[in-house]
């Protein structure tokens, strides 16, 4: 009120307080700046409701200019925030998505924490990073594994006291070689430059929270690595989520269409880099500093083992009572006989013992691919493997 404050700072649930409506009236605003602005658009990966409030801030106030801001958002986004918040008139700036000195990586989640070990204890030791992880019990335990191992790491998540997470935040601000470990609550609002490794221990929601959560590192324009780490567990427990979360059909669409886009970006054979510029609207070329373009994966013609795959399917979803995951299927497939297989009478299938040419490792990856290409979908109450629209052109040799 008395001009003192260049900026003050307010998260979107305070303007619910007609206090703070009532202060904003007897200050002098110059301008209203709303960051994280993809939060206002259901597009975005972290639609939040309070954000929808900010559309009325030029009806309080309209001769005080607005400007919206985010790191990431597609063109849907864009127009879903310029809709949103009655900006369809303002000018629109988008640079460049491309974070050169970040080195993108993503591997088959085997064993976690020693996959995670490995890359801290050979490429990055002793420096600040960030883990994220999808449950708070996660977070607790790898960063628990993290110090076992003498590696200095730290927990952050909703479920900690107010006072631990603000000096656990402060300490990362404040120390070298520091590691987090995370849920998705921390980060918005960290601006540490020398954050050298981003790792992530569960496949993210949305290629627009993959990137907003890797850009966390090397701002100082030194190399960085962000690294991943995921399975076919990873896609089943986030098919759950979406199904039982709340919004509507339309919402739940969209997210299943975010975490297909991940899936993609997952399992291209080409450069990371061009997949995650082109997902945003940016044309790119082979980067040379990605996992992909490093040690480019050889591609090779699967027609024969995806029928085997989704003739098991077929088989198993006649037995409708039963619900079956990708790890029954390819233990058909191996011809071993444990006791679930002998339980459901599966040695007797046509499809039981005929892919032997694969390893367990390979026939999940052959199932990742047509997860990701849309040949097979995760029915999300069980985890069950479910056939496709498409998966008929496979089965009938239409389609390569």
């Amino acid at each position: 009120m008395q001009g003192e404050l260049d900026l003050l700072y307010l998260a979107p649930e305070r303007l619910r307080l007609p206090a703070t409506v009532e202060l904003l009236d007897r200050g002098d605003v110059s301008l209203f700046a709303i960051d994280e602005a993809h939060c206002v658009s259901q597009w975005g990966h972290d639609f939040r409701p309070d954000y929808l409030m900010l559309s009325g801030l030029h009806e309080r106030w309209p001769d005080v200019p607005r400007i919206a801001l985010t790191a990431t958002a597609t063109e849907a986004t864009r127009a879903e925030i310029a809709s949103r918040l009655d900006l369809e008139r303002a000018r629109h700036f988008v640079a460049s998505f491309d974070r050169p000195n970040i080195q993108y990586r993503i591997e088959p989640k085997t064993d976690a924490k020693r996959q995670l070990l490995k890359l801290l204890q050979t490429e990055h030791q002793g420096d600040a990073g960030i883990v994220y992880c999808l449950s708070r019990n996660s977070v607790e335990k790898h960063a628990q594994f993290l110090t076992d191992n003498g590696i200095e790491a730290v927990p952050y998540h909703a479920g900690l006291d107010a006072e631990t997470r603000a000096a656990n935040q402060s300490r990362f601000l404040r120390e070298d070689g520091l590691v987090v470990v995370a849920t998705i609550a921390f980060g918005m609002g960290i601006d540490k430059p020398d954050v050298r490794f981003v790792a992530h221990l569960d496949l993210p929601k949305s290629v627009e929270g993959y990137y907003q959560e890797t850009g966390r590192a090397g701002r100082d324009g030194l190399p960085s690595t962000a690294w991943l780490a995921y399975g076919l567990q990873d896609v089943v427990n986030l098919r759950k989520m979406i199904d039982s979360g709340e919004g509507d059909a339309a919402f739940r669409r969209r997210q299943s269409s975010h975490l297909d886009a991940m899936l993609a970006l997952c399992e291209t054979p080409g450069c990371r880099r061009v997949q995650l510029l082109n997902y945003f609207g940016q044309p790119g070329e082979p980067c040379g500093n990605c996992d992909t373009c490093i040690a480019p994966p050889e591609t090779w013609d699967a027609t024969v083992p995806a029928q085997k795959v989704l003739s098991t399917v077929v088989r198993l979803d006649r037995e409708r009572r039963q619900k079956f995951g990708a790890g029954h299927i390819v233990d058909i497939l191996l011809g071993k006989k444990n006791a679930k297989i002998i339980q459901f009478d599966h040695d007797s299938l046509k499809t039981f013992g005929i892919g032997a040419e694969l390893r367990d490792v390979e026939w999940r990856g052959v199932v990742r691919q047509l997860l990701a290409q849309g040949l097979i979908a995760v029915e999300s109450n069980h985890g069950t493997l479910v056939l496709t629209d498409a998966s008929s052109e496979v089965l009938r040799g239409g389609r390569r």
